[in-house]
């Protein structure tokens, strides 16, 4: 009797194509299903906790599988040993029953960094916008907003695409270091759509610097299905970084984000 898997893991998006197998890149579930196929000489196929942009990163990450037989090896040294630097898998967890990584995911938490000033150490990490003056007060008022609302059809790329539009968010702020030349957005919630939290950092990054209003902003939120022009924010600032089951709740094992936001 085969019995189910959850792979707590960690990786760097920039050189892949997403989270999701497609026809046109690279992906990270590629990656890992091959890499597990030739462990185990066998296909393996893996279900995600969701899905990730082309470059964007994942500081915590959850996919689940199904093995028939036990093994007689060090199953997380080989797979580290076998996988290209910028994935790691922390831990791999037994499970009972046919918990979903996917479905039973109750809370999904985002970070995304911005560094206003040139350093190619950042570049990879962090999304450089050369901007000096942000108000950092009306982004937060702004970020308050997500809090009263629960329709995001006007900030998902093709919302046509989903059964609905609905998420709960729980948790929003944005905050700045203390030099001011570094900012981090922190949102929460039960669900999100595609590129909605780049979309929504846009959307605060045009309110820090004076392009859009307060009111404009919350004006979609109030009126989901009128459209609106959508430019998402560059993707390697981003970072999905929680995910919470109701049966399982640990930390990342990287340390990394923690010190992207040391100072904030």
């Amino acid at each position: 009797m085969a019995l189910r898997y959850f792979f707590h893991l960690g990786y760097l998006g920039i050189n892949y194509s997403g989270w999701q197998k497609h026809p046109d890149g690279l992906s990270v579930q590629q990656v890992l299903e091959e890499t597990l196929t030739k462990v185990f000489k066998k296909p393996v196929y893996i279900t995600g906790c969701g899905r990730t942009d082309a470059q964007v990163n994942a500081s915590q990450f959850f996919f689940h599988t199904d093995i028939d037989d036990a093994w007689d090896f060090d199953l997380l040294f080989r797979l580290n040993k076998l996988l290209p630097d910028d994935i790691a898998i922390y831990d791999i967890i037994s499970m009972d029953g046919l918990p979903h990584a996917r479905f039973d995911a109750i809370e999904r938490s985002y970070d995304y960094f911005i560094h206003t000033y040139k350093d190619p150490f950042l570049n990879s990490c962090s999304s450089l916008y050369l901007i000096k003056d942000w108000d950092l007060g009306k982004m937060q008022q702004a970020a308050c907003l997500l809090l009263k609302y629960n329709d995001y059809h006007a900030f998902c790329k093709m919302p046509d695409r989903n059964e609905h539009t609905i998420c709960h968010i729980s948790f929003a702020q944005v905050a700045m270091n203390e030099k001011g030349d570094r900012l981090r957005f922190q949102i929460s919630a039960n669900r999100f759509l595609g590129r909605m939290v780049r979309i929504i950092t846009a959307k605060l990054i045009e309110i820090g610097t004076g392009s859009l209003t307060v009111d404009e902003f919350e004006h979609y939120l109030i009126h989901p299905q009128e459209t609106q022009l959508i430019k998402p924010a560059y993707p390697q600032g981003l970072y999905l970084s929680k995910i919470k089951y109701p049966y399982l709740d640990i930390s990342s094992r990287s340390d990394f984000v923690k010190l992207l936001g040391v100072g904030f």
